[in-house]
């Protein structure tokens, strides 16, 4: 090859390293320009992976992409895995002459390609190989290897610069892949419908409603008060479902303006309305394959449930201001607080998009129906907020199960969670006192809980709770409990036969 035609190779190949912003295509350039310059049938840039010394095709010219994902090389391993190892490139005039080739991508086995000659140099930032830059091209007694093998090498450095980044970017792809892998992971493990706590009764007819459904594509709708848990139940069907893979899309319907629900369900064209600047993508057309979960549906505007309507029947809908029809398949899971049977009565609930949303209702008990979940709650959010403040808080005491058994709960789970937490962040030692909960379950004639009526009952009270919490603590040990207490053995068994208390209970 000429001089000139050298020069004018090499500037193409600059011009090509530094017009594209997508590395890939920059690279895929490169083997194309060399391709037409020195009769190349096939060509790769193999890259070394730095911490498992393995090495992929990054790029290729003349093979297929699942060729390319399939093959690997170890270091040292055939004459790319030793030209990465050692650093040094290697020629060869006859490939089939040679016993070290491995032709693993089985791309040489084409009897009508003819003999080919083969050239691989090293990539190298500073005194490091990062990768190989290989050719094979038509053999011909009379070009000179050695210069190809040159022409290579100077291509090789300009593309050093650039394969350092690609493999930089490649390793955070997989970093951010993987990371993907296992957030996906922990969102199906924590929306398993085994970690919906409870035992009651009525809890394992929600969890059967679940495992019936979560495997269809039917509506589901999840009725309950606010505090129930219907947004779990709705993430425990979509993540063990079919569309597990697909966006899981939350709509808070109760808090959007009228004015903005549709915008916010279905999109909105440029212009279509004041301060519509830009296209916006609807919820609908964002859950596509996946399952959208609107709560509060209850909220919805009649001019909204007409659209709605169509979207649950003709899977179609179109965006405000467009004339565009758009095709959607969505899963269509709703929850409401609200009496929509009372709603229909009113005329403010459509009665074709109640029974069209209808279709599998699933019922969340409210915590005073499911007394026996209480402690199991309890227990649940003490471990949780103890472990997130680092503190080692261990159990409730009697008087605070029975204060958390007698409220009736009106905020539900959410009012139990809240309490909870409150009493973790102002407890300093390692059980949970009445005192740490709030005025609400302390006060309340209907629980049960008022304070005592005398100074000595509430003397009585107190000194019965730390001595039933001591007996716990010293696994009924008199005298240990006693030494706890700061009180002399005499005494303590004196206070506890007054108060019924007896020691061996505690065994």
């Amino acid at each position: 090859m000429k001089s000139l035609e050298d020069i004018t190779l090499l500037y193409e190949i600059s011009q090509a390293l530094n017009e594209h912003l997508d590395l890939q295509k920059a690279l895929y350039k490169v083997l194309e320009i060399l391709s037409s310059s020195l009769d190349m049938v096939r060509g790769t840039i193999t890259i070394l992976h730095p911490l498992r010394d393995e090495i992929h095709i990054a790029v290729a010219h003349g093979l297929s992409k699942s060729t390319m994902e399939s093959v690997t090389y170890k270091l040292g391993e055939g004459i790319t895995g030793r030209v990465i190892e050692t650093g040094k490139a290697v020629t060869i005039p006859k490939i089939s002459e040679d016993p070290s080739f491995l032709n693993r991508t089985a791309a040489r086995k084409d009897a009508q390609t003819g003999e080919l000659s083969y050239i691989c140099v090293p990539i190298q930032k500073g005194d490091r190989v990062i990768g190989a830059l290989s050719a094979d091209r038509h053999y011909d007694p009379s070009y000179s290897l050695k210069d190809g093998e040159k022409l290579l090498s100077v291509v090789a450095t300009m593309v050093a610069r650039h394969a350092i980044n690609f493999e930089t970017i490649r390793l955070e792809q997989e970093k951010l892949r993987e990371e993907n892998r296992h957030l996906k992971k922990e969102l199906e493990n924590k929306y398993q419908v085994t970690h919906i706590i409870g035992n009651s009764n009525k809890m394992r007819e929600v969890f059967q409603m679940i495992s019936q459904v979560c495997k269809s594509n039917a509506t589901v709708l999840i009725r309950g008060e606010s505090g129930t848990g219907k947004e779990l139940v709705a993430n425990s069907i979509h993540y063990n479902s079919h569309r597990s893979k697909f966006p899981f899309v939350k709509v808070n319907c109760a808090a959007l303006p009228e004015n903005l629900i549709e915008s916010e369900l279905f999109g909105h064209e440029k212009g279509a309305f004041s301060g519509a600047v830009r296209q916006k993508l609807g919820k609908f057309e964002l859950a596509n394959k996946g399952t959208i979960f609107l709560d509060e549906i209850g909220s919805i505007g009649p001019d909204v449930q007409v659209k709605l309507l169509r979207v649950l029947q003709e899977k179609e809908f179109d965006r405000v201001g467009g004339a565009k029809t758009i095709k959607t398949d969505v899963r269509v899971i709703a929850a409401t607080n609200k009496n929509l049977e009372q709603a229909l009565e009113e005329e403010t609930f459509r009665g074709d998009l109640y029974y069209r949303i209808n279709v599998f209702p699933i019922y969340m008990p409210p915590l005073r129906e499911r007394k026996t979940d209480v402690l199991l709650l309890a227990d649940h959010f003490l471990e949780k907020y103890a472990r997130e403040n680092q503190k080692d808080i261990r159990r409730f005491s009697t008087p605070v199960i029975d204060m958390l058994m007698s409220y009736h709960w009106p905020g539900n789970v959410r009012e139990l969670e809240n309490c909870i937490e409150r009493a973790v962040l102002l407890c300093e030692e390692n059980v949970i006192h009445s005192y740490h909960l709030p005025p609400t379950l302390q006060t309340g004639e209907e629980t049960g809980t008022l304070p005592s009526r005398s100074l000595d009952e509430a003397v009585a009270k107190v000194e019965k709770e730390m001595i039933i919490d001591s007996l716990k603590n010293t696994r009924g040990n008199i005298s240990l409990a006693a030494r706890m207490l700061k009180t002399t053995v005499r005494k303590f068994s004196y206070k506890a036969n007054a108060y019924a208390i007896d020691y061996r209970d505690y065994r």
